[in-house]
């Protein structure tokens, strides 16, 4: 009986540990971002472990955050927010997560999210289809992280 309590009490403090560390990273929907450039999440590539939580918050109005169709990590949930909404989204796999706001998608407002240390769907991600300035500026982000990793 006492050893069954050990196990189980440290059990428990193994899976609290776990969601004690889990971070929380804030990502801002921007008109005009902190170099000046317009309609941009901010930070634009984030960096979390799975388990971590991604805010993203409506600092200016008629924003939104929704990933892109093919390129985010295979088992991965998307997610859709409505306008002007805030919402934390818990990253559960590692790889890599592309998303944009989709009424300034075509005016390049993407980001992504690399989660743990695997960029293993890099190319997945590089494949979506990304429409009018998101595919310039997507290709700059992705290029960013293939040299962090």
């Amino acid at each position: 009986m006492g050893r069954t309590l050990a196990l189980l009490t440290s059990g428990f403090m193994l899976g609290w540990s776990r969601i004690a560390a889990a971070e929380v990273h804030v990502v801002e929907m921007l008109n005009r971002g902190p170099d000046g450039e317009n309609m941009v999440f901010s930070p634009a590539v984030t960096y979390a472990q799975p388990g971590d939580t991604v805010r993203f918050v409506s600092t200016d109005k008629g924003h939104n955050s929704e990933t892109i169709d093919g390129a985010i990590p295979e088992g991965a949930e998307g997610w859709q927010t409505r306008l002007n909404q805030d919402v934390e989204v818990t990253i559960d796999e590692t790889g890599i997560y592309a998303f944009k706001c989709t009424p300034h998608f075509g005016v390049g407002m993407v980001g992504l999210i690399v989660s743990g240390d695997s960029t293993a769907n890099i190319e997945a991600v590089r494949a979506a289809r990304y429409v009018g300035r998101a595919d310039q500026r997507m290709t700059s982000l992705i290029d960013e992280v293939a040299q962090d990793s």
